[in-house]
Parts: structure tokens; C-alpha cells; sequence
């Protein structure tokens, strides 16, 4: 390694002194998947790091490599070389190999909050099996970063940043432009909104500007007066860094022989072979500047907007709507349910969450969830959804079984043998009320038990359906709606003997769960009616009961028609009803649809009416994968003038919903230009093709529904895609009066302006989100939630219309050359889901966010059998509250064995959260820290009295007090006796 020379801290150095230092950092960035396939970019991983062990072998001069901050390419590698884990070991923990911080590189605002944290507790737990997880904060591609990564890093232990995108303009084949940008140097300092700062360094020359060094001479003076003279341009000190690599760039072996070149041509520079951590202790000692403070968000704001890659949040959409339920079953889901049978005594699985997660992680690269790949690499993607769903489901499925074992549903025993009683687990960190669903087995016969396949068959069709009910835990019929599925097959798979098949009678039940606890559950079941007369109703009562569900085969009502004791305690004012042929109304909103299928929906809170909501528009697309363009003189479609066909789907006590249909004649894709464009490598933005003179048919299906307790409008939007080229959004105008919206991203309600930057030249100033966008004025607000459509712009309007994008369909992947993707123009069936939901102009306290949220995570009904159990039919284990605070997380620490809880404050003020364990819970806990993202124990919380709840939920006296400041990530740890 070369001799190195004192700098003094001001750079400039005395004479015969070296002036400035070449930090030349070896590295590859390691796309999994991106223009090839996943096993194509694989076996040149093996041949890569092939060649770095033989490098380092052979070379003690070539001093380290950068593999990229993502342990991920240890696991490919040695899938393959497991003979090589020795020595890839040895290197790593002599610090020639750097490794970590991260599992995989993620894209920033396509993965939810707790993704982000599981892939740096992976990253972590991965790296230490072989060494020292390295403390960077590396970033290099990632298509811009959220506001709360320094937050997020100082949590991890990394007080730096480096990156590549969000505050400086790129170009096609990712050209850095030499345009000014917010921070006069480099390095900066990046404020996130709870006032975490860090050292932030920019790759202002991209991370490949020190690649390939020539070690010939007169090669070198050249390369080396340009790339002296652009670092120099941007650094704040004389320690310049030099990026030794770029995408799957093999290692240069001659480095060594290069470097030594440079020293005899540029005496007055300190070349070296470096790392991030010299690099940064070199950097600190010697920055005397004052760095400029970037604050909040790194989105590209600052620039002409049309390299920001922000369309990749709508590129395959049926990408990002996997992705999202992959993550609520893990991390809403499984995770809670696993953590509360962990309470009660059972085996928290940890390796089979940990595997689920890496299987979702892995298809977390931006090039990858970013849908910016090849055919091939999303085909990939699918199949690994739905191994991380599948591995999801199975825990939850056991989860559910230990927890409803031991839940006391002997209540329902006086309702006699054919009791069918299940149980509603709710997995948010708040209380919650909404439609469920369940299948659910009426009866059963085994094929243990001898019956020839005919006889089980006839014996399951004579099953009498008629004369049941719903009921909850006090007794209380409950509004639903029965579906007879007829016949159905299923069977049990026993811990302890051979798989059990069986033959059933299936029926689906829907109604309204109300009041289910946060992280809590509620025992309901179907009963006999005569069971349900003779045990609680009155003659008079059983003999004229008001007609509330019924029992239906092949959407046939069969005239299942009985009592509901609800109705006699809901106030007039309180009950879901129609309103007119188009209308529905509950306490809170009144909803009206229009002829064109657009509907009206009035906050019976504020008075507030938002009309117009609900309408089509659909322009075309002569872009890519990453980046959208419209086609110039295209104008917009839309439903406004278009009739609809509407009708009254179903109405009962809990639901009204509405469907409406439109067939709807598009442009069926670009026009024969796009073509010769796209294969002459014309930059999108200098396209001229335009929208072709034929039509295809869009048949929309939407269905509108208010529920009884719903505070919002749920919509449901489906179409067989069958054009090419284009975009379709649905339109939400506001006609709020505001110039700044909020939406949801990674533990943090951004505010972001309505209005671009000055700099701005593209027409289209879409951007991200997670679960929901707000536009809110003093004293009203719409929130539009969605499920996995990460993509939105606030329309310049004149009405402040929330414009959601549905569909992009695009023919090609972009950046660097021709790579067609036929694929990414998403023909076939698609299905989407939204909710509006209006409030007083505080989308937090108003609970709007709330339900936003609760929205994301589906609910779990598990079916049980009438027993004992030492835990309520109402209740939860848990308890917390905190005034804008929102629950993210609970799982169980796998080396403490510790309760982990997450929340995050929404707001910009201080607050705190109460917790406390209810009487329902089994386990004691002798004390509470607050830790960090990594879960690594911090300062202790003194006990605090906690006020009793009412019955059922009763807490306990004493929980703690947890400080929350503005916009904090909080993590606690409960320790168990």
C-alpha cells in the first residue's frame, strides 16, 4: 500500500508536501437483476469474486474491496462456492473484504418502514457471522431517499450517507449533469425531520468515476487532469474520492501498477488505495468548510424533473401490489400473531420469519421492485411473492391455532352440538371495526370414519343450512350474509399422524366485526336459531324476528331470513340506509353517484362536500420503465362525459355497495413511430410519436361501498387492460385551498408543495407514496388510501385533485439501450383498491390516518370449537395509546426473547405513549427500555400508573411512560420474568 503523507487540515500543503489525497475505493454495485436475468448476473458474481480471492491472494498490495453494503452477495456467492466460505471469511475479518451495513440494497420509497429495518437487522446479523458489519450508509443508485434516513441511521449506529441520487440531475445512462444543485460541495449535512443529522457525501461524479485507471502513462495524464479537476470541482477538502468500479464491474487487477503510475505523474497528489472508514476519518479531520444543511426528502425537487425515476413506483403495479400484501402479512400480521403466542408459551419462529423475509427483501433492489428489469427478472419476482406469502401464511396458521386454543369460546356451548364458533383477530395497533369474511365448514365427515366417497357426498348436500345465525360473545345477533359453497374437499395435517381428509359442507359468512381490540381478538359464532331462542329471546321476540341475512347458493337467496337484536339498540340516526335510487348514508358520510359514475361524498362531521370523485383518465405513454411521457398534442381522456351503467349491488344492515360500469374506447397503443424511436435510442423526452388512430374497449368495473361504522368509501376498480402505451389514473378533486399536501412514507406524513420548483420542466410532477396522500385545508381534509399504488401527483387543477395512478403500460425498459419488455405493458386483468376518507383537516387526530392504515392489513378469522380457555373471548394482551403516535411493529427479539414494539410520531410536536400489559396476559414483564432499530437495549422507563379500562379490557395498574419527540422512531423493549 503506498506510503502515506500528512495533509494538513486547511489541504494546502507546505513545500515538497503532498497538496490533496486520491481516496481510490475499489467496489462493484451489484444489481441481482437487471437488463439480464437473476442466474446470468449470478454466475458473473462467482467469476467476480472468483477473482477477488485470487486478487487478494496474490496482490497483498491491493488493500480492500467494497462489496457493495449488501450481505445478500455472500449467500449468492457461496450457493454456489461453498467450498470458498473459509477463505471469503478470513478476508472479510482481516478488513481486506468490507461488508454490509445492509441485507440488500433496497429502494428507498418503494419498501415500507419495518422492510427497511429488517433488511439492516439481517444485513447486521448476517455480517457479524463473518466479521465487523462495516458502518456505512451507502446508497449509491437508489431513486431518490426519504426524509428519516438519517434518523434511521443514526439508530443503526452510522452517522453517514453516501449517495448518488435526489439532490443532482442524471441523464440518460446515468450522465451526471454539471447543473448546480442544493449543496455547495460533496459532503453536506443531511437534517432529517426529527433534527437527526449526518454526514452526507454525494457521488457528485457518479460511482464509477474512478474506474478502469489506466497504468499506462500517457493514458493516466489524461485521465487523471480530468478526474482530478471534476472531484475537485465538487469536494469541500483536498481528500477526494475516487469510485474504483461501476454496475458488475469485474475487479481491476492492475490497480496496484495504476496507482503507482499516478504517483509518478501527480507528485503533488497522495494516491491510495482506500475504504469508507479511512476515507471518513480522513475526511472529518480535514473539513474546515462550512457544509450547507439539506433537509427532509432528497427527491430531485431542484431539477428539471425529468431524470428523477419517480415513474417507477407505477412501473408493473401488479409488482407493488404484491409487494405491499407481502409486507402486511409479515410484518402486521404473522409478526404480532407470533409474538402473542409467544406470550402464552409457545416457540417464537424466528428462522422461519427471517427466511420469509429475506425471500420478500430479495426482490427489494430498485431495479427489481422498481419493475425496471427484463421480462424475465419479474417473472422471478412472482414466484418469490408467493413463496414469502406462502411461508407468511403457514405461521400464521399456527399462530392463530395456538392463540384460539386456548381463547374460553365455551360460552357458546349452550347453543347445543352444531355451534360453529370462530374467532376475529385484529393485528393493528388500534381498535378496529369492519367488513370480514370466512369460509367456514357447517359440517364435516373424515374419510377416517368409512363412509364410501357417494355416501359422504349425499350425507354433506342433505346438510340443513336454514334456521342459523350469527352471534357474539355476550349473546348478541349479529347482521350477516351467508354463501353456501355447497360440497367442498378439505383435510388436517396433524402434528402427531398422517393427514386427514375430509369431505365438508362449506358456507362463506360476511358481516361486520365491531370494536375487535388493537392486537386483539373477538369470539363470534354461528348458531342454531332455536338454540339461540331457547337461551336468550323472548317468545314475542322469536315469533316476528325482522329479516337481517340469509343463506345463498349460487347468489340464489333461498329465503334464510332472521331476527337481529342489533336493530333495537342502533339509533335512527346511526343505521347505514339508502338514500334514493343512487345514495347511501351512515353516521359519519353520505355518498351520492352521478350518471357518469362519479360520485358525491359529504362529511356529515364538517359539512364538506366533495363532489366529482371517482372519474377516468387516461392519456397515452411513449416512455419506459422508469420514466413516463406523454405524447405531445395528446390529450386527456376521461369519464367525465361518458354514461355509466349502474346498479345496486347488495344492501343489508353493515354494507351498502354500488357497482358501475363503463365501456370506455381508447387509443389501442402508440402509434408506428414509437417503434423507430425507441430503436434509434431517441431519449424519451425527445420523442415525437404519438397515440394511434385505432380503439380498443375498456370495460371498467367499479364498485363503491360504505359500511355502518365506515368513516370512509371504499372503492374497488377492475379492468381487462387491453391497449399498449398508455396510463390510466382515477381522479379525486379536493377543492381544498391549500399549496402543500402530505403523504404517508417510510415512518414519516412528508408535507411536500402542491407546486414544483422553479427548475422544474417536466409537465408531469408525479411522486411517491406509501399508504395514503392528504390534502387538507384549516377545517377539512380527503385522505385517498390505496393498497400498492405507490404513485400520485396533486393535479394543477384549480381544484387540488389527487390524481392516483392505476396502470402504466409501457413497452420498453430504458436507461442505457434497447432492452424490450413486453410485458411491462401489464395487458390482462387488473384489480385495485382505494379509500376516501374525509376529516376535520387533522388527518391525525381525527383518526383518518388511522383508518388509512388499517386499511393496508387484512383481517384473520380463524374457525374453532366450543372449549375452554383461561384467555377472554374478548380481549388483548396488550395495551398503548398516544396521541399522534402510529404502531408499526411487534415482534420478539431473537437473542433476548424480548417483546419489541415500534411506533413513530406523525406529528411535529412532543407526545408519549402509555403501555401496559392487560390482565388477560399471562406473562410478566420486570421491566421496559428503549432501544433502537437494531434492537440493542437503551435507557430504561420507570414504572407509571396506568388509568383501568372498562370492561372486558382491563389493564394493569402500572405500565410505562415512553417520551416521544417530534417525529421520532420509537422502539421498546418489554423484558419477560
Amino acid at each position: 500500500m503506498t506510503q502515506r503523507t500528512t495533509i494538513p487540515a486547511s489541504g494546502k500543503g507546505e513545500t515538497g508536501t503532498k497538496t490533496k489525497r486520491a481516496h481510490i475505493i475499489s467496489h462493484t454495485h451489484w444489481d441481482r437483476e437487471w437488463y439480464l436475468p437473476y442466474e446470468k448476473h449470478h454466475m458473473r458474481l462467482v467469476k467476480l469474486v472468483d477473482s477477488l480471492l485470487d486478487q487478494l491472494d496474490k496482490r497483498p498490495d491491493y488493500h480492500s474491496f467494497y462489496l457493495d453494503g449488501q450481505t445478500i452477495i455472500i449467500e449468492d456467492y457461496l450457493q454456489v462456492r461453498p467450498e470458498q466460505k473459509q477463505r471469503l471469511e478470513k478476508y472479510i475479518r482481516s478488513g481486506r473484504i468490507v461488508i454490509g451495513p445492509w441485507y440488500i440494497l433496497q429502494d428507498a420509497f418503494l419498501t415500507s418502514g419495518e422492510a427497511n429495518v429488517r433488511n439492516m437487522q439481517v444485513g447486521h446479523r448476517d455480517a457479524k457471522r463473518y466479521g465487523t458489519p462495516a458502518k456505512i450508509g451507502y446508497f449509491p443508485d437508489t431513486f431518490g431517499l426519504v426524509g428519516q434516513t438519517p434518523q434511521l441511521m443514526l439508530q443503526s449506529g452510522i452517522d453517514n450517507v453516501f449517495f448518488g441520487r435526489g439532490v443532482k440531475p442524471t441523464g440518460f445512462n446515468n450522465t451526471v449533469s454539471d447543473d448546480g444543485y442544493e449543496s455547495s460541495y460533496s459532503e453536506l449535512i443531511w437534517e432529517g425531520p426529527d433534527g437527526s443529522k449526518v454526514l452526507g457525501v454525494l457521488f457528485a461524479n457518479w460511482y464509477s468515476n474512478g474506474n478502469e485507471v489506466p497504468a499506462d502513462k500517457a493514458a493516466a495524464q489524461a485521465f487523471w487532469e480530468k478526474k482530478l479537476a471534476d472531484a475537485e470541482k465538487y469536494a469541500s477538502t483536498s481528500e477526494l474520492l475516487f469510485m474504483n468500479g461501476c454496475d458488475h464491474q469485474p475487479i481491476q487487477r492492475d490497480l496496484p501498477q495504476a496507482i503507482r503510475t499516478a504517483e509518478q505523474l501527480f507528485p503533488e497528489v497522495e494516491f491510495v488505495h482506500s475504504n469508507f472508514p479511512e476515507y471518513l476519518h480522513a475526511l472529518r479531520a480535514s473539513c474546515t468548510q462550512e457544509l450547507s444543511t439539506i433537509r427532509g426528502e432528497l427527491r430531485s425537487q431542484r431539477t428539471d424533473g425529468w431524470g428523477t425515476l419517480v415513474n417507477t413506483a407505477s412501473a408493473r403495479v401488479y409488482l407493488k401490489q404484491m409487494n405491499q400484501h407481502g409486507q402486511v402479512l409479515l410484518e402486521k400480521v404473522a409478526e404480532p400473531l407470533a409474538a402473542i403466542a409467544h406470550l402464552l408459551g409457545h416457540a417464537y419462529p424466528h428462522d422461519q420469519l427471517t427466511y420469509a423475509w429475506k425471500t420478500l427483501m430479495q426482490n427489494h433492489p430498485h431495479d427489481s421492485i422498481c419493475g425496471c428489469s427484463v421480462d424475465e427478472v419479474h417473472r422471478e419476482m412472482v414466484t418469490r411473492f408467493e413463496k414469502s406469502r406462502h411461508t407468511a401464511e403457514a405461521m400464521i396458521e399456527e399462530s392463530t391455532g395456538q392463540i384460539t386454543s386456548v381463547v374460553d369460546t365455551s360460552i357458546f356451548d349452550s347453543y347445543g352440538e352444531e355451534v360453529r364458533p370462530l374467532v376475529v383477530f385484529n393485528t393493528t395497533g388500534w381498535e378496529r371495526s369492519g367488513i370480514v369474511h370466512l369460509e367456514l365448514d357447517a359440517a364435516r365427515l373424515y374419510f377416517r370414519e368409512g363412509f364410501s366417497l357417494e355416501e359422504m357426498a349425499e350425507r354433506m348436500t342433505r346438510v340443513d343450512l336454514s334456521g342459523r345465525v350469527l352471534v357474539d360473545d355476550s349473546g348478541e345477533q349479529v347482521s350477516c350474509t351467508v354463501e353456501d359453497l355447497g360440497l367442498q374437499f378439505g383435510y388436517d395435517l396433524p402434528d402427531n399422524r398422517f393427514r386427514q381428509p375430509y369431505s365438508c359442507r362449506r358456507v362463506r359468512v360476511t358481516f361486520e366485526a365491531q370494536r375487535v381490540p388493537a392486537l386483539g381478538w373477538k369470539a363470534y359464532a354461528w348458531v342454531p336459531l332455536a338454540a339461540l331462542t331457547d337461551v336468550t329471546l323472548s317468545d314475542e321476540a322469536a315469533a316476528s324476528p325482522p329479516e337481517v341475512s340469509a343463506v345463498k347458493n349460487n347468489g340464489v337467496n333461498q329465503g334464510y331470513n332472521h331476527a337481529d337484536p342489533i336493530q333495537s339498540y342502533r339509533e335512527p340516526e346511526n343505521s347505514l340506509v339508502l338514500t334514493g335510487e343512487r345514495g347511501m348514508e351512515n353516521k359519519y358520510l353520505r355518498v351520492q353517484i352521478a350518471d357518469n359514475g362519479s360520485f358525491t361524498v359529504t362529511d356529515k362531521q364538517t359539512g364538506r362536500m366533495y363532489s366529482d370523485l371517482g372519474m377516468y383518465e387516461n392519456v397515452g405513454d411513449i416512455g419506459n420503465e422508469y420514466m413516463f411521457k406523454q405524447p405531445q398534442h395528446d390529450t386527456a381522456r376521461t369519464t367525465k362525459e361518458l354514461k355509466a351503467a349502474i346498479r345496486l349491488l347488495q344492501s343489508n344492515d353493515y354494507v351498502v355497495s354500488f357497482e358501475i360500469i363503463h365501456h370506455w374506447s381508447i387509443p389501442i397503443s402508440a402509434d408506428e413511430q414509437l417503434d423507430r424511436e425507441q430503436r434509434e435510442l431517441v431519449y424519451y423526452p425527445h420523442r415525437q410519436a404519438r397515440r394511434s388512430q385505432e380503439l380498443v374497449t375498456m370495460r371498467i368495473r367499479t364498485v363503491v361501498s360504505l359500511s355502518y361504522s365506515g368513516r370512509g368509501v371504499e372503492v374497488e376498480s377492475s379492468f381487462d387492460n387491453k391497449a399498449r402505451d398508455h396510463r390510466v389514473r382515477m381522479l379525486f378533486p379536493t377543492d381544498l385551498q391549500t399549496d402543500v399536501h402530505y403523504a404517508d412514507s417510510m415512518f414519516e406524513i412528508a408535507r411536500r408543495d402542491n407546486a414544483p420548483a422553479p427548475e422544474w420542466q417536466n409537465p408531469s410532477n408525479t411522486q411517491h407514496q406509501q399508504s395514503f396522500v392528504d390534502v387538507c385545508e384549516d377545517k377539512a381534509g380527503l385522505v385517498i388510501a390505496n393498497r400498492g399504488l405507490n404513485e400520485y401527483e396533486v393535479l394543477q387543477d384549480g381544484r387540488n385533485t389527487i390524481a392516483v395512478t392505476l396502470l402504466r403500460a409501457v413497452g420498453e425498459l430504458g436507461d442505457w439501450g434497447l432492452f424490450p419488455t413486453p410485458e411491462a405493458q401489464c395487458l390482462g386483468a387488473h384489480t385495485f383498491h382505494m379509500q376516501v376518507i374525509p376529516h376535520d383537516g387533522h388527518g391525525s387526530r381525527s383518526g383518518a390516518y388511522k383508518e388509512a392504515y388499517q386499511f393496508q392489513v387484512p383481517w384473520t378469522l380463524v374457525q374453532t370449537e366450543a372449549h375452554p380457555g383461561y384467555l377472554p373471548p374478548v380481549s388483548t394482551l396488550l395495551a398503548w395509546k398516544g396521541e399522534d403516535v402510529a404502531f408499526s411493529s411487534l415482534k420478539v427479539n431473537e437473542d433476548s426473547g424480548d417483546l419489541m414494539l415500534r411506533w413513530f410520531n406523525m406529528g411535529t410536536g412532543q407526545t408519549a405513549i402509555k403501555l401496559a400489559a392487560t390482565q388477560s396476559n399471562p406473562k410478566k414483564f420486570t421491566a421496559a427500555y428503549q432501544s433502537n432499530i437494531l434492537e440493542e437495549e437503551g435507557e430504561q422507563h420507570q414504572p407509571c400508573s396506568y388509568e383501568k379500562n372498562p370492561s372486558p379490557l382491563s389493564f394493569a395498574s402500572e405500565g410505562w411512560s415512553i417520551p416521544v419527540s417530534a417525529c421520532e422512531i420509537v422502539t421498546a423493549g418489554l423484558r419477560q420474568a
